[in-house]
């Protein structure tokens, strides 16, 4: 598939694909008139990035994942990405902490300010 069609099916830019094909995140063949061409297996590809950097993982990151994965969830060992991975589930946890403890923070709020005004 060209990348119009890579662009459409994921959600991302043409722009951001040819970023993460500089990162070597993703890659692709050239046809003779230089056109990008992306194999099927590029799509999940590119959701699984886009999951990776949402979840706080540097570019740098994802590409040790990326060759370390045999498939969707299953990797195979490679030297430093499991420490990354486990940091990475550390900071994401004590932010969900942070928000849990905001939220009831602002819901206590909430209900003394409408009692307060009733």
């Amino acid at each position: 598939m060209l990348i119009g069609e890579l662009s459409r099916r994921t959600g991302v830019s043409e722009r951001l694909l040819r970023y993460y094909e500089r990162m070597e995140l993703i890659s692709a063949e050239r046809r003779a008139n230089g056109y990008r061409e992306y194999d099927d297996r590029t799509v999940e590809t590119v959701r699984r990035i886009r999951a990776l950097l949402a979840a706080g993982l540097p570019t740098r990151i994802i590409r040790q994942v990326l060759r370390c994965t045999l498939d969707e969830v299953t990797l195979r060992p490679c030297p430093g990405v499991l420490a990354h991975l486990r940091s990475q589930l550390n900071v994401l946890d004590r932010r969900a902490a942070d928000l849990d403890t905001a939220r009831h923070l602002l819901r206590r709020t909430i209900a003394a300010t409408e009692n307060a005004a009733s």
